[in-house]
């Protein structure tokens, strides 16, 4: 029999119980949305990670005292006074390896403005923490040195926080309060789409102005003291240099034994990609696991469907074996019905997947969060592939039995 054949028989076979057959569909077209849905959300995700930490730079080092360790680069940062000016200072002057280096504390703070009254992140920093960071300014402009001198009241707003306090509005020029002390606009930072979960929604003001009043009471009696110091070394290449130095200079200045452990820590961002990375990675494969035993409930369906076909058939799969036709006959037209089971399954399946991956990167867009999903003709072919041949796989063991059948045993039966 010509292929044409078994597929016309094959369709007419499944036509006649189409609740069935949609049934099965159903489980397989779940399987294959879920698995797509999960890679490509995958992707969109490593892609914006990779697009989060390029904006900040391979080169970027951050050292902080040790027992902020478990604040992490996107939370708070530890209230530890192990690090201070001097210790910046030392770093910048020492380090043939280093660019810039930019020393910061960030306390949490009450502002207001127009009417609204938030609890905001302050970060106080020194001019040169918008280009080691890599921060562009929507408008206005950054701290100066000259704001960072005479212990300015001056303010730059993230953007989320610019529009939670102003709306609409134009911030820059407007005043705001910061713990109950006026502080005047002269800058918003643009968007960077919520990477690390601090940059749009912090309020950025000089170190100086933030050490001698916001943070006079909440960080440290030692008001040269600060939280954190982001290093900018001169390349890529020069990081593990950068990293030995800083480490000399700052055991140095804090007068550690050979026998103490270091009460600073320095973290490299292409070791934070890195791990951030590894995680992801993992999330990933445990995810499309989770997806896959759709995928194998559904081949589980398509076999069971098939077994069922095969005892309500019986007398018909008798007939045709007693009319000539051969096991291979009988093997390909179940195998073609479980093939073309999958096969719609798996093409409904794609249809599922792209619309849940349109409308999770349309919420994560509405959310503020730069999440770009697309399925790739890989990931399409990929899982209608997998579909069809758990489809053949779960059909191979039903067409073999229809196929072994017995003609004249197959014609006794009711």
């Amino acid at each position: 029999m010509r292929i044409r054949n078994y597929l016309n028989i094959a369709l007419r076979s499944l036509a006649v119980s189409k609740q069935r057959s949609f049934l099965t569909i159903l489980g397989v077209l779940i399987g294959v949305a879920a698995v797509i849905s999960v890679i490509s959300l995958g992707e969109a995700q490593q892609a914006a990670q990779e697009e989060a930490f390029a904006s900040l730079g391979s080169n970027l080092l951050y050292v902080m005292p040790a027992a902020s360790r478990s604040g992490g680069i996107g939370g708070q940062i530890g209230s530890g006074a192990t690090l201070t000016l001097d210790d910046a200072e030392a770093i910048a002057s020492k380090a043939s390896s280093i660019a810039l280096v930019a020393p910061a504390i960030q306390v949490t703070s009450q502002v207001t403005a127009q009417g609204e009254n938030m609890a905001l992140t302050v970060v106080g920093v020194t001019p040169s923490y918008q280009n080691v960071n890599n921060f562009t300014l929507m408008d206005g402009n950054f701290i100066t040195k000259q704001d960072y001198d005479r212990k300015a009241r001056v303010a730059v707003l993230g953007s989320q926080a610019s529009n939670n306090l102003f709306g609409g509005m134009n911030p820059v020029g407007q005043a705001i309060r910061i713990n109950g002390r006026q502080f005047q606009v002269v800058g918003v930072l643009a968007s960077k789409g919520g990477s690390f979960g601090m940059e749009d929604t912090m309020v950025i003001a000089p170190l100086s102005t933030v050490q001698s009043t916001i943070a006079s009471q909440q960080i440290s009696s030692r008001s040269a003291s600060v939280q954190l110091i982001s290093v900018q070394t001169k390349s890529k290449e020069e990081t593990g240099l950068a990293i030995e130095e800083i480490t000399g200079i700052l055991r140095q200045n804090h007068h550690l034994r050979e026998n103490e452990d270091d009460d600073f820590s320095v973290i490299s961002m292409e070791s934070v990609s890195d791990i951030a990375g590894q995680m992801l990675g993992i999330m990933r494969i445990i995810l499309t696991a989770i997806a896959g035993i759709s995928l194998l409930v559904g081949g589980i369906g398509i076999m069971n469907i098939m077994l069922v076909s095969v005892t309500e058939r019986t007398r018909e799969i008798g007939l045709r074996k007693a009319m000539g036709a051969k096991r291979r006959d009988i093997l390909a037209q179940f195998l073609i019905e479980a093939g073309a089971l999958s096969l719609c399954g798996g093409a409904a399946g794609v249809i599922l997947g792209w619309g849940i991956i349109n409308a999770f990167s349309l919420a994560a867009q509405n959310a503020g969060f730069l999440l770009t999903a697309v399925i790739s003709g890989g990931t399409i072919a990929l899982s209608v592939g997998i579909s069809v041949a758990i489809g053949l796989i779960s059909g191979i063991y039903p067409a073999i039995r229809a196929a072994r059948l017995d003609p004249i045993e197959a014609l006794r039966r009711e």
